[in-house]
């Protein structure tokens, strides 16, 4: 197996709130190799935009980084000093944020916007920067360029928005696309054709994708590899197909239990409870007071995420945080 694009191992966050410290981040292990898809998926309120942020240097107060490594491309991020920083951001990593209309600035053109993100890393102006910033367009499959260079983002449907953030993400030839919440609030039909084009962002220039989500049918349809995050920290990891088949961790098991499904109630088999507060997180395994098959050590210790072992061959990036991980099912198929 080659060595991860991107290599995160214990990334702690923490914000300063009137209550005192929360810990956000407990210790994040996520990896995503050169040209791969990964989903990252779980409830409002895990800790997965968190991640991103944190990832890209990106929080502000009252949220700092206050623990681990996060390595891209062999260098540490968080070691780095801000102005070389800068240059990851865009030309190494790019993010696609959430809301795209309110993520444009509102008071510039498109055209404007692709504008300065060329002036600023490649210091391309005049000719060819309106050249590249067509062709970026064209990219992205957006109809009329020149009417989409001139417009504002008022002017612009979600979907054509969303589609010009991932133009302004492209500019510089990134290795590495953070999509969070890309499909959200768009037509279903639009959300498909975000999809696709990521796929075809991915096959056309070997761009690698860490797409963050709620939604499982995302992860079924873009991604190749998925760590399920639950309370700060990630819980199981494995191939798409493999955690469709065969969730290993409760909690990811009963997240896929409750998914809508053709032929069951509609409201779906829902999680008791809720993800708990950073402040006063329970102790041992965060998920013991939800889950069903928690025993007296779930309370008292904190497991880690352990590759799967014999007799189940461990398939890279197959690991499960916890003490009492579910039994494979026979009866259950890969993703629907």
């Amino acid at each position: 197996m080659s060595e991860p694009l991107l290599s995160v191992r214990g990334l702690a966050v923490e914000f300063e709130t009137p209550r005192g410290r929360a810990p956000v981040l407990v210790g994040v292990d996520l990896d995503v190799g050169p040209g791969e898809v990964v989903g990252l998926v779980g409830e409002s309120g895990c800790g997965k935009t968190v991640t991103a942020l944190a990832i890209l240097r990106l929080l502000r107060h009252p949220g700092r980084v206050t623990g681990g490594i996060v390595r891209f491309q062999g260098q540490d991020l968080l070691a780095l000093p801000e102005p070389a920083m800068q240059r990851v951001r865009g030309r190494g990593i790019a993010m696609i944020f959430q809301a795209p209309r309110e993520s444009l600035n509102p008071v510039l053109t498109i055209g404007r916007q692709l504008g300065l993100v060329l002036a600023r890393h490649d210091r391309l102006t005049g000719r060819p920067a309106a050249a590249r910033a067509r062709e970026l367009i064209e990219m992205v499959e957006l109809p009329d360029p020149d009417r989409v260079l001139r417009a504002y983002p008022h002017e612009l449907s979600g979907g054509m928005c969303q589609r010009a953030m991932i133009a302004l993400a492209l500019a510089c030839r990134p290795a590495l696309l953070v999509a969070d919440e890309a499909t959200t609030a768009l037509d279903v039909t639009v959300q498909l054709q975000i999809l696709l084009l990521l796929r075809r962002l991915r096959e056309t220039l070997g761009l690698a994708q860490l797409l963050i989500t709620h939604s499982l049918g995302v992860v079924a349809e873009a991604c190749q590899r998925v760590a399920v995050m639950y309370a700060g920290e990630i819980v199981e990891t494995a191939p798409v197909a493999g955690l469709f088949a065969a969730p290993r961790h409760p909690y990811a098991r009963r997240l896929l239990a409750a998914r809508p499904r053709i032929g069951a109630p509609p409201e779906g088999d829902p999680i008791p409870g809720a993800v708990p507060d950073p402040i006063d997180r329970p102790p041992g395994c965060a998920f013991h007071p939800r889950c069903h098959r928690a025993q007296a050590r779930c309370a008292a210790e904190r497991p880690s995420l352990t590759a799967l072992a014999a007799p189940e061959p461990p398939a890279p990036g197959r690991a499960v945080r916890c003490f009492h991980p579910e039994p494979p099912p026979a009866d259950e198929a890969g993703p629907r």
